[in-house]
């Protein structure tokens, strides 16, 4: 208990009062790194390991006595995380007498207006609100933020990488530019679970490197977690009910998984997680109608942020009182750690995103002290002769294995992408500061963004560029004495309420054949006219994309029935495909444990996975990198989305029709040997640089403000992370320097 013996008295009599016995580790360890202040801190450790805890015990003993003014600013990616946060800081904020405020749109005006009169205490704000804050009330957020000691910044993963994560860092350099302490930083102590590559990740917390930064982790932890991945077949023919030859009797895979939730989770509080809104409707919908049927009080309730925010706290303080049984079906939005009170398992129905989601949504259960309880859903269909290479090697399958093992054999997740250029985000941030200080020089722009700031990889020249098409657009414009102040445009933009935010919600397009509406799709991923798309259980093939009206035209596309899993991205990583390939190479999938193998499937996920290996050896594909049904030729580099995406639109480039879906790459009409020559010929070339691709992709925009830059940065910026040209370079000549015999069907 050394560091104990380091906080204050208060502090130690609120220990007392949660009748601790003593700290977890990662709390003593943080005590005298955050109080000393002379270095940022990361906090890793797993969920429910008291890292909240950890960060303010500390900072409220040597904030407690600082009355006039805001002593800690704490930034969290969710309104409900600040509520949450709010709810179990109070106590400790009241015993050390400091005032404790939260602060995004739906806390009550006089709540705030407290805070305004008489700034004091601690801050717990989203990344908007503080966006916000400083763009209308700088000059008394100078006087009330002077005493801040310390940015606590909660859930830090949620942002590294991403747009929001690139304003987050900027807003952090804005404050202490604004405050006058760029060259006397406040500390920074990021909270996370789940963070990659753990020695980056001060970079991410601070791109100048002003304050070196303390890592602290878990090393005498033990998390223990039960597992399961349960496979589910979707038969080859529904079968219908012999005294009604019209009734179809539900035996699909679906209403298996649906029938299995229901058995696990009636009667207790578990977590169910779909991986869209209209999945979480439907399962929801199917075990409320179950209840109904057996005349029991229904427990299952959708959760995700289309909902009303009404109706997703009524579920929230539910499963926090723990008084009625209750299973929430939700996306992502109960990922994140919202103290929901005890949850006694986890459902994960499909294979999840990414490998660090997994860990996220497994640690919402086994807290105090239990074992994490995660059963994974994963249906396959039963295999036909029309079967597409996808369901024949069940890769969603054989993707949730690998996550599995790279989760707990490995501990891996994936690292944040350094390579990535936000020039939206930049865009925002120079119409933010413009509103902030009214007008400012280029060169202080420059210095604040790029070279203090996050944006250290904009080079001046493409800073030069965006500065003179944002003059074109009247987003800017430069006074007679050089200053930058906002044009007409800028200023309605600035001035519009979502300003605020940099994420962007990916647009719908209408799917339209022969003028008949099919759907609608949001543009997630990589989209090229002669590409097939799977939507309503058909496969169709893209003939125009029209990015003014937002309309795809697709014709019916052949080829026998369109696979169970589709998956096109931007996301997927090598490690996790490289992972599926080694499973299948070892024909073995279980996790070395002690002086054993841990085998965590059920019978039909192991007849699913012996149905893997076997086609995985009949194609040899342990060598083949091509095989070839027919006219069609299959394409496995078993890489992650980078190198499958800069491969398939080289292919396309060279006139091949091609297509894409889970890290497999179909060209139709051709041969292997037509196929392999193409290959060849690319392992030669100069490829170029990787924004020529991005020309080819007629749909480019990936966040919110894309639309508004010159096209060259527009297609840099879609290029740094849909491609990986020197990855990609070093995969065909890998490929080129191999001998095979190739297999075919």
């Amino acid at each position: 208990m050394e560091g104990y013996h380091l906080l204050n008295q208060q502090v130690k009599k609120w220990i007392y009062q949660q009748g601790w016995s003593n700290l977890r580790e990662i709390q003593q360890l943080a005590i005298a790194p955050i109080l000393a202040g002379k270095t940022d801190v990361l906090i890793s450790a797993s969920t429910a390991a008291g890292k909240t805890e950890a960060a303010f015990l500390p900072a409220c003993s040597r904030c407690m006595d600082i009355q006039d003014g805001v002593s800690i600013l704490c930034i969290s990616p969710l309104k409900a995380l600040i509520n949450d946060q709010y709810r179990r800081l109070h106590s400790l904020a009241e015993i050390v007498s400091m005032q404790l405020t939260p602060w995004h749109g739906d806390i009550p005006a006089n709540q705030k207006n407290k805070l305004k009169k008489s700034p004091a205490g601690i801050i717990l704000i989203t990344p908007e609100s503080l966006e916000a804050m400083l763009i209308n009330d700088a000059g008394w957020f100078r006087t009330a933020f002077q005493p801040l000691q310390y940015i606590i910044i909660d859930e830090f993963h949620a942002f590294v990488g991403r747009e929001r994560g690139q304003q987050l860092l900027s807003l952090l350099t804005r404050v202490e530019h604004l405050l006058g302490k760029l060259k006397d930083p406040i500390p920074r102590i990021a909270l996370s679970a789940t963070l990659g590559n753990l020695s980056s990740v001060p970079l991410s917390l601070r791109p100048n490197q002003r304050l070196k930064c303390q890592i602290i982790r878990e090393t005498h932890t033990r998390s223990l977690i039960n597992l399961q991945v349960r496979g589910y077949l979707e038969p080859k023919q529904q079968v219908r009910a012999k005294d009604d030859p019209a009734k179809i009797i539900k035996t699909t895979a679906f209403n298996q998984i649906c029938l299995d939730i229901f058995r696990f989770c009636r009667g207790s509080n578990h977590l169910v997680f779909a991986n869209s809104r209209a999945k979480s409707e439907a399962i929801s919908v199917h075990l409320s109608d179950m209840c109904e049927q057996k005349n029991l009080p229904n427990e299952f309730f959708p959760h995700h942020g289309s909902l009303d925010k009404s109706l997703r706290e009524s579920l929230e303080k539910r499963l926090q009182k723990d008084t009625l049984p209750t299973t929430a079906v939700c996306t992502m939005t109960l990922e994140l750690g919202i103290d929901i009170g005890k949850v006694n398992s986890i459902l994960q129905v499909g294979c999840p995103h990414s490998v660090s989601s997994l860990r996220q949504r497994v640690g919402r259960s086994g807290r105090r002290g239990n074992a994490a309880v995660l059963r994974m859903l994963i249906a396959e269909r039963e295999i036909t002769e029309k079967s597409d290479l996808i369901d024949l090697l069940h890769l969603e399958l054989i993707q949730s294995l690998a996550m599995v093992r790279l989760l707990i054999g490995s501990k891996w997740f994936e690292p944040a992408d350094p390579g990535l250029l936000h020039f939206s985000t930049l865009l925002h941030q120079i119409l933010a500061i413009l509103a902030q200080w009214g007008g400012i020089r280029i060169e202080q722009l420059y210095q604040l963004l790029c070279k203090e700031g996050p944006f250290q990889n904009i080079t001046t020249n493409q800073f030069k560029a965006l500065l003179s098409h944002m003059g074109l657009q009247q987003l800017i414009t430069q006074t007679h004495n050089n200053i930058l102040v906002l044009g007409e445009h800028g200023e309605a933009l600035v001035n519009h309420y979502t300003f605020y935010s940099v994420f962007y919600t990916p647009e719908e397009y209408r799917v339209i054949s022969e003028n008949k509406i099919l759907g609608s799709i949001p543009i997630t991923g990589l989209l090229t006219i002669g590409q097939n798309i799977i939507l309503a259980g058909q496969r169709w093939q893209i003939i125009d994309i029209n990015t003014e009206e937002k309309i795809i035209l697709v014709r019916h596309a052949g080829g026998g029935t369109p696979p169970i899993f589709e998956s096109n991205s931007l996301n997927i990583h090598d490690v996790l495909r490289e992972e599926m390939y080694r499973i299948l190479c070892d024909e073995d999938f279980r996790i070395p444990v002690a002086h054993k193998k841990a085998d965590f499937t059920d019978n039909n996920a192991k007849k699913l996975f012996k149905e893997s290996c076997y086609v995985f050896k009949a194609f040899k594909l342990a060598t083949e990198k091509l095989i070839q049904f027919g006219d069609t030729v299959y394409l496995l580099p078993w890489k992650g989305d980078k190198i499958v995406n800069t491969l398939f639109t080289l292919l396309l480039r060279e006139k091949l029709s091609v297509d894409i879906n889970a890290g497999i790459i179909t060209i139709a009409d051709t041969s292997i040997e037509q196929v392999k020559a193409v290959l060849q010929q690319l392992a030669q070339a100069q490829l170029g640089e990787a924004w020529t691709l991005a020309e080819i992709v007629p749909e480019r925009k990936l966040e919110k403000y894309d639309s508004y830059l010159p096209e060259n940065l527009q297609l840099m910026s879609y290029a740094s992370q849909a491609f990986d040209i020197p990855a990609t370079q070093e995969w065909l000549q890998q490929f080129a320097d191999t001998k095979s015999e190739f297999s075919q069907t």
